[in-house]
């Protein structure tokens, strides 16, 4: 835990980079790692679908690996310039690789089938994905500036950030269709 921890002061006075990666193989306890793990491969699979059925399997499987692993890595770049001078400061966990994951799959489905929305734990009744999207990112920046929870909310930001960004550069007909399909769905509710 000591030698992988995303520890920004220790990595500071030593150019202990590698932690930025290593940190994402680390969860505080079983129900951290399971919660991660359940969004994961809840969402995985349309992401890792789109990819391999555009690029193939192979390079289909390296660009979501660049996706998760990158988001493990960037999402915590913000966080460590934010506290390398805090001496207490530690992080661990693989938020910032789910969220890339998550967001890229909301990216490609904004909108649920049907139009009925998804069950998102914690929210205890349907909503669509593009929705969800935006009140977690803004949920994500308002905790962000609190700290108070001991979690890591940049990492979900800035992790979900890099998600929809690499997404948007590898399939660049996802933007646009994102738009057209949230329109769609606003003016048939209104």
């Amino acid at each position: 835990m000591n030698a992988w921890i995303l520890e920004p002061a220790l990595m500071a006075r030593r150019g202990q980079w590698y932690r930025f990666l290593t940190s994402g193989f680390l969860h505080a306890d079983w129900g951290h790692l399971l919660f991660n793990m359940f969004a994961f491969y809840s969402f995985s699979p349309v992401v890792l679908g789109a990819l391999a059925g555009n690029f193939g399997q192979l390079p289909g499987l390296g660009w979501f690996l660049l996706l998760y692993l990158g988001g493990i890595i960037l999402s915590d770049v913000p966080t460590y310039y934010r506290h390398r001078r805090d001496a207490n400061y530690r992080s661990l966990g693989a938020s910032g690789g789910v969220s890339a994951v998550v967001f890229a799959s909301i990216l490609l489905f904004p909108v649920a089938p049907g139009g009925g929305g998804i069950i998102i734990f914690p929210i205890p009744f349907p909503i669509q994905p593009f929705l969800f999207g935006g009140l977690y990112l803004l949920y994500s920046w308002y905790q962000g500036r609190r700290q108070g929870d001991n979690i890591n909310h940049d990492a979900h930001f800035y992790g979900a950030l890099f998600g929809v960004l690499l997404m948007a550069a590898l399939l660049p007909a996802a933007a646009p269709q994102f738009y057209i399909q949230v329109k769609q769905f606003i003016y048939s509710k209104f």
